[in-house]
């Protein structure tokens, strides 16, 4: 691999952990090294389905800028703005490398202990173990579909 793909800001690959008993999620160190080279050291944390998706700050902000652009009286547009945008929450790390994810956030997500972090190349997915086992096998029940839909946009 050369030098250029290795420094590229994505967040790729999965990785287990655990969310402490005050709601503390130690982020991986491939994630957190992403952030601290490329991005400001913070996360914004919202709902998207079943888990909880977090952007960098500068992701986050394109996030908005490209939600300002979407009608302000049709009513998909205002119910992504209400769950998405009005959900989320700025999570700071704290000095051991953890962040809080907000007790709301994570009834949202049904997030128990174990969790799984998705990596989404311009974020990263936190799912609860068991809701992401479950829609690996739907996604691998799907994949014959879902690669013949990515093919057919040339990828």
């Amino acid at each position: 691999m050369g030098q250029g793909i290795l420094e590229s800001p994505k967040f790729r690959g999965r990785s287990a952990a655990r969310i402490d008993a005050k709601g503390r999620l130690r982020i991986s160190t491939k994630f957190r090294e992403v952030l601290q080279k490329h991005y400001s050291d913070a996360l914004f944390v919202s709902r998207m389905g079943e888990c909880l998706v977090a952007y960098p700050p500068e992701k986050w902000e394109e996030l908005e800028t490209k939600a300002m652009n979407l009608s302000e009286v049709h009513p998909d547009h205002r119910s992504f703005v209400r769950r998405f945008i009005s959900g989320v929450e700025l999570c700071e790390f704290d000095s051991q490398g953890r962040i809080l994810i907000p007790p709301m956030l994570r009834e949202d997500a049904h997030l128990n202990q174990e969790v799984v972090l998705v990596g989404m190349l311009t974020c990263f997915e936190i799912w609860d173990k068991g809701a992401y086992e479950l829609q690996d096998a739907r996604d691998r029940e799907n994949e014959p579909r879902i690669m013949e839909n990515i093919a057919g946009i040339g990828l």
